[in-house]
């Protein structure tokens, strides 16, 4: 039976946006079949099971570009000895002990808390990055059950690197080929090729993800210039910048995503968007890793294909929109910087079209006939005109996450006033806590053990 959403504002995502007051929508077999005014669809649709909106906003989910469920086990840990004092020191001493203290278990669980956070703040689809390497084999379809589990849509991929030998780069690399054939069985699941950066990737290594990709229609996924830690390691170690690097191992083009690229140079950025490469900004966890701001302003008048993730952080979206809109400004000490319609455009046309790239033949991000239905209510009644043009400074300035009330992903409806419908939030946070302390003993003795090199 179809499923008719009546009396909200819908905000349609479209170029240029349109909100429809008193507006409704018509979802059948997980795409949106019609939309309108509520009278007017009531009238044609006198069979549907009605949601009333009651004046909520209606809109399409939004969209993550860059994730990392496995890092939902950092949350509250202490790192042993002194504050690592820079970002290289980060990863060595909190991430890598973290990924190997992962077992088949704390996968799942720190998949599925991930997904309810999602499912709260109304982001219906996430790309994640995945690293386990004490459990790699089958890892990915841990997480994709998860996801089937809880009715979202992620594209999933493994981190190959080498800073664990050779055994088990070649490990995450057979998991991406795996799972690149088995994910086309999962409507809900897409993928790609994780890679970790070229910091930890040797030329034989990138060599043989490359051949291994070949004729797999993919792309990948991978870290670049976050630090410049990893534009020095390329260069002392190969003569060249990571950007140039990864375009001569045909790493680069329209189906790759890298994240951050804080430290490209403007002949990087000419490479990146020549070959159509994804680019993807996180601006809390840059904050949070003192790595400094993308040129994001410069990326996008250059017409760099950029969106907007959050690398672990909670999947509270609007959030990033908001640090995207402060971090540039006073970091650059210019208020003219990462303008409301940019952070909109990046976070809404540009992930979706990025979402598009691993959803084919789909319409994703727009409430329009034909879109997959992912739709989000938000309980946002403003005391100030809303108007197409200034939704994205209401997003910034007044939206929060609790006003999330309705989830719904290809027509399947999640979250229904607040209420969770597919996963159950107390017993998961329950197993999940339960198998903390175990995972905790294990990243302290690895975390030790760098501590003490």
């Amino acid at each position: 039976m179809p499923l008719l959403i009546t009396h909200a504002t819908l905000v349609t995502w479209e170029d240029p946006n349109r909100l429809i007051q008193d507006g409704a929508l018509v979802i059948t077999d997980g795409v949106i079949q019609d939309i309108g005014p509520s009278a007017e669809l009531i009238a044609r649709y006198p069979d549907a099971d009605q949601l009333d909106a009651q004046g909520q906003l209606a809109m399409p989910g939004g969209i993550c570009a860059h994730t990392h469920f496995y890092g939902a086990y950092a949350r509250g840990m202490a790192i042993p000895g002194p504050a690592p004092k820079n970002f290289p020191e980060i990863l060595a001493r909190l991430w890598w002990p973290l990924d190997k203290a992962l077992d088949e278990q704390a996968v799942r669980f720190s998949a599925q808390v991930c997904l309810i956070d999602a499912i709260k703040h109304g982001t219906t689809t996430l790309i994640d990055h995945h690293a386990s390497p004490n459990f790699i084999d089958g890892s990915l379809d841990v997480i994709a059950d998860a996801v089937e589990e809880a009715g979202l849509r992620a594209v999933l991929c493994y981190e190959v690197t080498d800073r664990d030998g050779p055994e088990k780069a070649q490990a995450g690399i057979a998991e991406n080929v795996r799972f690149l054939k088995v994910s086309r069985q999962r409507p809900l699941v897409s993928a790609t090729f994780g890679l970790h950066a070229s910091l930890t990737l040797s030329e034989k290594t990138l060599e043989d993800c490359a051949a291994a990709a070949g004729g797999l229609d993919t792309g990948f996924h991978i870290h670049v210039a976050e630090h410049e830690a990893d534009e020095e390691d390329s260069l002392r170690q190969y003569g060249e910048r990571i950007v140039h690097r990864l375009s001569r191992l045909e790493i680069l083009g329209p189906k790759t995503i890298v994240a951050h690229a804080v430290h490209v140079d403007a002949h990087e950025r000419a490479v990146l968007r020549e070959s159509g490469t994804w680019v993807s900004h996180q601006p809390r966890s840059n904050m949070n890793n003192a790595v400094g701001a993308a040129a994001i302003d410069t990326m996008l008048s250059e017409g760099m294909a950029l969106a907007l993730g959050n690398d672990g952080f909670s999947n509270n979206m609007w959030a990033e929109w908001k640090a995207a809109y402060l971090l540039h400004k006073v970091a650059n000490r210019d208020p003219r910087l990462a303008q409301g319609d940019a952070i909109a455009r990046m976070a809404t046309d540009h992930n979706a079209r990025l979402a598009e790239v691993f959803f084919a033949d789909h319409v994703i991000g727009k409430l329009v006939p034909g879109a997959v239905a992912d739709v989000i209510l938000v309980d946002y009644h403003p005391f100030t005109p809303l108007t197409a043009g200034n939704l994205p400074w209401h997003i910034v300035f007044g939206f929060e996450a609790s006003m999330v009330t309705t989830t719904i992903v290809a027509g399947r409806v999640l979250m229904r006033d607040r209420q969770l419908l597919t996963l159950d939030e107390d017993a998961i946070t329950s197993a999940a806590r339960a198998h903390a302390p175990e995972v905790w003993e294990r990243y302290n003795s690895f975390a030790q053990h760098v501590l003490n090199a």
